[in-house]
């Protein structure tokens, strides 16, 4: 009875090993792709950096030419994204429900052509 006790152990070490091993596998795949995404998206970066001191430059040299404070304009800008005309994803709008029966959007369905009755006895 021992052997076949330490041979059903044995199996059951080697069929962890293996799970382990095949997700240290998949695991190292996921690792390699997400450096891949790194390296790409650095370098999309270092080219958006690029391009926006291009421009900068540009809009320099055009508000130069118009005699636009640039500084001014860059000191009054909302660079920030404070602004409150904005609505957060977050943000929810509080909805007031009624215990009326009488909900509008009934009666539009009772009339059957959803037109008002003010607007037709005109």
């Amino acid at each position: 009875m021992g052997l076949g006790s330490t041979a059903k152990k044995i199996q059951t070490v080697a069929d962890t090993a293996e799970k382990m091993y095949r997700r240290l596998n998949a695991l190292r795949k996921e690792v390699e792709s997400t450096k891949r995404t790194v390296e790409d998206t650095g370098g999309r970066v270092q080219s958006l950096e690029a391009e926006i001191a291009e421009q900068r430059v540009i809009l320099e040299a055009i508000g130069e030419e118009l005699d636009v404070d640039i500084e001014g304009a860059v000191d009054e800008a909302d660079l920030d994204g404070d602004s409150e005309a904005t609505t957060d994803d977050s943000e929810e709008i509080p909805v007031e429900e009624s215990d009326d029966d009488d909900d509008p959007v009934d009666s539009i369905a009772a009339d059957g052509d959803g037109s008002d009755d003010a607007e037709t006895s005109q």
